[in-house]
């Protein structure tokens, strides 16, 4: 088996335990009310940091470039209305724009 396969097979192991042990630690139990609300913002929280890693950084660091103005626009428009699909929209616009500019 490759290196590779073997680094797939553990980080699988690995997932599978972290994600069981929430509800074999709890056993049915009701959070405490300050657990559940960090609980609540765990994940919106994730994934703007992923949006963020993902958009501002490459391989040397730090980048501001059209995906950041798409980035930026489409948080302007879920500012202004709560509408995913106009924000994504409005988003691809943008980096096009900036693009076809640059």
């Amino acid at each position: 088996m490759s290196d590779a396969w073997t680094t797939v097979l553990v980080l699988t192991v690995a997932t599978v335990l972290i994600r069981a042990s929430g509800p074999v630690i709890l056993g049915g139990r009701n959070l405490p009310s300050p657990a559940r609300r960090v609980v609540v913002l765990l994940a919106p929280a994730l994934l703007a940091a992923l949006v963020v890693t993902e958009t501002l950084s490459d391989a040397n660091g730090l980048v501001l470039d059209e995906r950041a103005a798409g980035v930026a626009a489409a948080g302007l428009v879920l500012l202004w209305r709560d509408s995913l699909l106009l924000a994504m929209a409005v988003a691809v616009g943008v980096t096009a724009v900036a693009r076809a500019l640059l």
